[in-house]
Order: structure tokens, then sequence, then C-alpha cells
């Protein structure tokens, strides 16, 4: 399995970040997925997931009306839309397998910096 994002930066407040995060070596299409941040000294973060068939998400109120999660399967993809970022969303990003129930592997994770 393998999951590599992309799109990480440094953007201003209220500025806005794509994140990508593609995934090989296991089936896509079925698999749930999930974006998870990690602030430096802080717990990891499942901040939103997606179901299989783009039908049913959830985000964490942190990140709720701001961030949009979505897929395309055909290109074995997860995207995460961030708008109006603030300081405090400043993260290594990760995409994840899974989602509340456990993640099951990791991507490498993309920094995002807010200043």
């Amino acid at each position: 399995v393998q999951l590599v994002e992309s799109g990480g930066g440094l953007v201003q407040p209220g500025e806005s970040l794509r994140l990508s995060c593609v995934g090989s070596g296991f089936t896509f299409s079925s698999t749930v997925m999930s974006w998870v941040r990690q602030a430096p000294g802080k717990e990891r973060e499942g901040i939103t997931t997606i179901n299989t068939d783009d039908s049913n998400t959830y985000y964490a109120d942190s990140v709720k009306g701001r961030f949009t999660i979505s897929r395309d399967n055909a290109k074995n993809t997860v995207y995460l839309q961030m708008n109006s970022l603030k300081s405090e969303d400043t993260a290594l990003y990760y995409c994840a397998t899974g989602g509340g129930l456990g993640y099951n592997y990791w991507g490498q994770g993309t920094q995002v910096t807010v200043s």
C-alpha cells in the first residue's frame, strides 16, 4: 500500500490550498479515506472522512464549512480543498485509509503552513 500526498505549502491567512493523495497497492474504490493532521506539539486529529462512493462525509468541527473532501475513484485520488485557512490549520497533513474506527495505512504527509 502506498499513499502519496501533495499540494502543501506556505499560504497567508484566508487563502486556499488543495491537497491530493494518490493511493496504490489496494482497491481504492472500496476503501474509506480520511485526512488527518498533526500540528506541532499536538496530537493527531482526524479532520475528515469520505466513504467509498462519495455519498457520505464527516468533518471535524474545526474544519467544518471551510474544508471539503472529495475523491476520484478513476484516478485513485482523494482531495482536500481547504478554504479560509487560519494559522491554527498549520500542520502536517496525512491521508489515511480507514476512518473513525481506525486508520490502517498512512502517507508521508504534506506540510501546510498558514502565516
